[in-house]
């Protein structure tokens, strides 16, 4: 069980756990349209043991029972995202109306089952048909993801409690366009480059998109990573800082400052889209909160050998989780005070925050480490921080993106084979802490 308690955080904070479309709902039917990670799973090698989302965890058929899951844990938000190929199988033009009934039908759910709903508009499922004009890497995906923000909003934001425009961006970006590991796979600095400004150009757009059809909390999730030098050597040290601002000012400056970092563009510029500074205004447009998503911390050396970016992740020196990743709540903290201090006064959530660990649901490391990061978020609250919630990655196992069904992050057990869902000591945990103690709705 978890030592600490909801009598630890303030009045009205929100306990919630996440998930995302793609790795969740399977349903590949009615109508809904292929997407770039429907195709990147599809080619070999992409994903361990060869797994696609066909059927994830055939959320589209079994969603009452996980919302179940949620309320009988006794949650009091569900952080969801809408799949873009779903309500707009081509990315742009024709709406499906099957896709719109099973959002309504989901959104009404959650309500009825006192959850908040908040919903993320884009969790890394571009439509395909969208890829095949060139994706994050042309402008014009501006007005294609401000036009389907606004239709999410219209048919569904009364409902909200909050919406997010895109889940890290710096994954969107660098991930899919500079290293490959993710849909749509590319490994090309310009493609970087590009992505990285349009990504947070279709963020500042949809927030104009949704406030004008009448959202009132609207915010952007980023994936914040502490990072710091493996040594205290000037070069390890110049290395943690340029990777900072690749993974983390690049975004926060952009958002909150309206204005790219120096030694990041010094890198880049022959690259980004001409004039991109005119951009800025609506990048950085005003924000109603946070989100954080936040696993780990970074230890970084200088490696001449990379070129033009001279970094590499060195081993890990603390416990890690399933996916190598330092256990390091003390970096919670310190990013929770550093973005309150030097970016934004406004409420933050922590959006996602878990870890993968072995099969089975006797995950008591789990439950450290969810009871650990609650630790860290106190001691930052302690500190001045403005956090309102609390969101665990995830509720369910679910498709791992390039890991397949290989990591688990559910607080329930999935069974790939039968679908059964299993609740695990991390999720009875939280069903201690918080039943029957749920915040003002």
């Amino acid at each position: 069980m978890f030592k600490h308690s909801r009598g630890d955080f303030p009045d009205g904070f929100i306990f919630g756990a996440a998930t995302a479309a793609h790795q969740i709902e399977g349903g590949w039917t009615d109508g809904r349209g292929p997407s770039i990670w429907d195709t990147f799973a599809r080619t070999q090698g992409n994903v361990t043991n060869g797994d696609t989302a066909e059927i994830a965890t055939d959320h589209y058929n079994r969603w009452e029972t996980d919302l179940d899951l949620l309320r009988d844990a006794g949650f009091d938000g569900y952080r969801f995202s809408i799949a873009w190929p779903r309500l707009i199988p081509e990315g742009t033009g024709a709406v499906n109306p099957k896709g719109l009934d099973f959002y309504d039908r989901l959104i009404d759910g959650m309500l009825e089952r006192g959850l908040k709903p908040l919903c993320t508009l884009y969790h890394w499922d571009l439509p395909s048909a969208l890829q095949d004009k060139g994706g994050w890497m042309n402008r014009d995906i501006a007005g294609w993801f401000a036009d389907y923000a606004a239709l999410v909003q219209r048919e569904f934001g009364d409902r909200f409690f909050g919406v997010a425009t895109i889940n890290e961006p710096w994954c969107v970006s660098f991930l899919g366009h500079f290293n490959g590991h993710h849909a749509p796979g590319y490994r090309d600095m310009r493609a970087w480059a590009r992505s990285a400004h349009h990504v947070l150009l279709a963020h500042g757009a949809s927030v104009a998109a949704v406030r004008a059809e009448g959202a009132k909390n609207v915010g952007i999730v980023l994936n914040l990573q502490k990072c710091e030098p493996a040594s205290e050597g000037p070069e390890d040290t110049a290395a943690s800082h340029l990777f900072d601002g690749v993974i983390n000012r690049w975004f926060l400056d952009g958002v909150f400052k309206g204005k790219y970092p120096d030694d990041v563009v010094a890198k880049i510029a022959e690259y980004l889209p001409a004039d991109f500074e005119s951009d800025m205004g609506t990048v950085s447009a005003p924000l109603d909160f946070l989100g954080m998503n936040y696993y780990s911390r970074s230890l970084l050396a200088y490696a001449p050998e990379r070129g033009a970016f001279p970094i590499k992740d060195v081993p890990a020196r603390l416990e890690t989780t399933e996916m190598g990743w330092e256990i390091y709540p003390q970096g919670l903290t310190d990013l929770l005070v550093r973005v309150s201090r030097d970016y934004t006064k406004k409420p933050i959530y922590i959006t996602e925050n878990g870890m993968a660990e072995v099969e089975g649901v006797n995950d008591a490391r789990r439950v450290a480490y969810l009871d650990a990061h609650m630790g860290a978020q106190i001691e930052a609250i302690r500190q001045g921080v403005d956090l309102r919630g609390y969101f665990t990655w995830s509720l369910i196992d679910n498709f791992e993106w390039a890991h397949g069904n290989a990591k688990r992050f559910g607080l329930v057990e999935i069974d790939f084979q039968t679908m059964e869902r299993r609740p695990r000591q991390s999720w009875r945990a939280y069903q201690g802490m918080l039943h029957n103690t749920r915040g003002p709705r």
